[in-house]
């Protein structure tokens, strides 16, 4: 039987018509029976690096006896010139989180993925400590279970005090070996044995990006190791009624949308991998808001 955490988690390759750009993780999400893919925002869009695709492919399995068998899913990120994908800001900037509604008209009765939903939100401060354990899931360097169209995870622990926001930003720090292709996967924490729910997980938050120092001595000094987990309660804003699509208009011209296709890739070699990218703080520490 397969764990239901893998199951929450695709592969997102990114293109600008057909040419391929980059690879990312992103999640599911579910409230008030409506579905998202929720990634980092900058694998929509990121103007500072010229990264603007204008369609995403997605990866699901349609057999829960033979997860060997799986259909690609585009989604194209414009309609009537404008942007589909919903991103929040606060008083500290752009929050690197975003996610885009899936017509589940559009997938077919067989489809086999996991949500998180509003109740997997973490609710007390008080039950998530600084060194908790946790995982990250997702397909770093475009890396996974090729056979199976399933993805990895990578142990965590919380390395800033949880509930703040760090540097006054809304994430909180992991402790994490990550690479490219992470950004967008979701930042969990096991639930107690006992929940009683089928996925025993808490979401705590949405990976973005790698921390580092500006004045790091570059033969000398190790990376930090640590990453930015933006905190997932962004999610009951992007998902509420009062949410707006922020409207941005596209710099490409769209292909007529293709229909669900048979996994074209069975080998699972992806299209070069985004970054998780890396944020160089200045010598004090703070990020710039730039998320790459």
């Amino acid at each position: 039987m397969i764990e239901p955490l893998l199951l929450t988690t695709t592969r997102i390759s990114t293109f600008d018509n057909s040419v391929p750009l980059t690879g990312a993780t992103g999640f599911f999400f579910e409230r008030d029976g409506r579905l998202y893919l929720v990634t980092s925002r900058h694998v929509f869009i990121d103007t500072p690096s010229k990264h603007t695709p204008n369609r995403i492919e997605i990866e699901l399995h349609t057999d829960a006896d033979n997860l060997t068998r799986t259909i690609t899913l585009a989604i194209y990120l414009y309609q009537d010139g404008k942007s589909r994908w919903r991103q929040g800001s606060d008083a500290g900037g752009e929050i690197d989180v975003a996610l885009i509604e899936i017509d589940r008209s559009a997938l077919p009765d067989t489809v086999l993925l996991q949500c998180f939903t509003t109740e997997h939100l973490q609710r007390s401060l008080q039950e998530v400590e600084v060194g908790s354990s946790l995982l990250v899931v997702g397909f770093p360097l475009g890396f996974h279970d090729t056979l199976h169209h399933l993805p990895v995870v990578r142990q965590a622990v919380i390395a800033s005090s949880f509930g703040l926001r760090f540097q006054g930003q809304g994430y909180f720090l992991t402790d994490a070996r990550t690479h490219r292709g992470t950004s967008g996967a979701p930042v969990v924490m096991r639930m107690p044995a006992d929940c009683g729910m089928a996925l025993p997980w808490k979401l705590l938050g949405v990976h973005s990006a790698g921390m580092d120092m500006g004045t790091r001595d570059l033969r000398l000094d190790e990376t930090l190791g640590l990453n930015c987990a933006w905190y997932a309660d962004i999610l009951l804003t992007l998902t509420s009624d009062d949410a707006r699509v922020p409207g941005i208009t596209p710099v490409a011209p769209m292909l007529p949308a293709p229909a669900l296709s048979p996994s074209a890739n069975p080998a699972g070699s992806p299209p070069n991998t985004s970054p998780s990218s890396s944020i160089t703080p200045d010598a004090t520490g703070k990020a710039p808001n730039r998320r790459p």
